[in-house]
């Protein structure tokens, strides 16, 4: 089955051309129609800058789209005009960005708000009842209500559903959600994510989820690409990269995950920091914060390689990774 997005080698750069930022910096990955692809990584990892290159977000200038493609349904986002991409943006892809109070518009009422995608992309039907329709399917108890709701009127669940039902006013075929859960406390976390998976049943749209917490992803995402410095260091089946991680940085991740169960030791973080995208290490970009560095991972960049079915991982030492406790 051909994938709905293909993004291949993509590059997103800032700054000077001649020492450039290097954001994204050859990234890869699919996702397939219908399927839900977590991914996952700190902040500054290039997360966002990657979802926003989905839809030619990232304006130019400060950014340059380097390398690489981008491909909808076969077409090259990358080389589309400015009519084609107004056509592409909240139509056939769709975003839910982190903090749902700055990205609703203070001034305008939910309602309006919702329905403004649909009058550039949906002038066929009625915008009042598929407003009220939208906010019943995201859960809102009293939709007439809220479709008269200013945002600061609701709840920061309730914006963040309302923000859903933008994302879904033109029924999209790649819904990116980043970091949906971010300003939300932990019961309503769980409701907007058992709300996406619902919704997309419902709908059979596929969704690209940004976190940086693994411990969000377990019964959400179908596969799970980990990044960090720009690049992917490990990617496959959620179950696999969960229960079998190949990379120490994805361990490192895990191990921050707090357990209800086992033991009560304190959690072990991984030190250091994201590298400066404009400064990056040589070799291996972890190698400065991983504890199984060895002397070829200062010198040389690892290629990504097959660790297992659908399992790749870009790293050195990984194999010893693998085998420790």
């Amino acid at each position: 089955m051909s994938a709905l997005v293909s993004v291949e080698d993509l590059r997103v750069y800032f700054g000077d051309p001649a020492k450039p930022v290097r954001a994204v910096d050859g990234v890869s990955f699919s996702i397939h129609r219908g399927e839900t692809v977590a991914l996952v990584g700190e902040s500054g990892c290039g997360k966002s800058v990657t979802s926003m290159a989905l839809a030619r977000l990232v304006p130019q200038p400060p950014g340059v789209y380097a390398g690489g493609r981008v491909l909808l349904n076969g077409r090259d986002v990358l080389t589309m005009k400015e009519r084609e991409l107004r056509a592409l943006r909240g139509n056939e892809v769709s975003y839910i960005f982190q903090d749902p109070g700055a990205s609703l518009n203070p001034v305008f009422r939910i309602g309006y708000q919702i329905a403004e995608a649909m009058r550039l992309h949906r002038r066929d039907v009625h915008f009042r009842e598929e407003t009220r329709e939208l906010l019943r399917l995201v859960g809102m108890t009293d939709p007439d209500r809220a479709a008269r709701a200013y945002p600061h009127e609701l709840s920061g669940g309730m914006q963040q559903r309302a923000m859903i039902a933008m994302a879904l006013a033109c029924r999209p075929k790649l819904l990116v959600a980043d970091e949906p859960t971010t300003a939300l406390d932990v019961t309503i976390q769980a409701q907007i994510l058992e709300l996406l998976v619902s919704l997309q049943k419902q709908l059979g749209m596929a969704i690209l989820l940004i976190t940086h917490n693994l411990g969000l992803v377990a019964g959400v995402a179908h596969r799970v690409h980990v990044m960090y410095a720009g690049q992917m260091v490990e990617a496959g089946l959620t179950e696999d990269v969960l229960r079998r991680p190949k990379h120490p940085y994805t361990r490192g991740l895990l191990n921050a995950v707090p357990r209800l169960t086992g033991s009560r030791e304190r959690l072990t973080g991984i030190e250091g920091v994201v590298p400066n995208p404009a400064r990056l290490p040589t070799g291996c970009r972890f190698h400065p914060r991983c504890p199984y560095a060895r002397d070829i991972c200062v010198s040389r960049e690892p290629e990504a390689e097959s660790a297992a079915a659908q399992h790749e991982v870009r790293c050195h030492v990984w194999r010893e990774v693998e085998g420790a406790p």
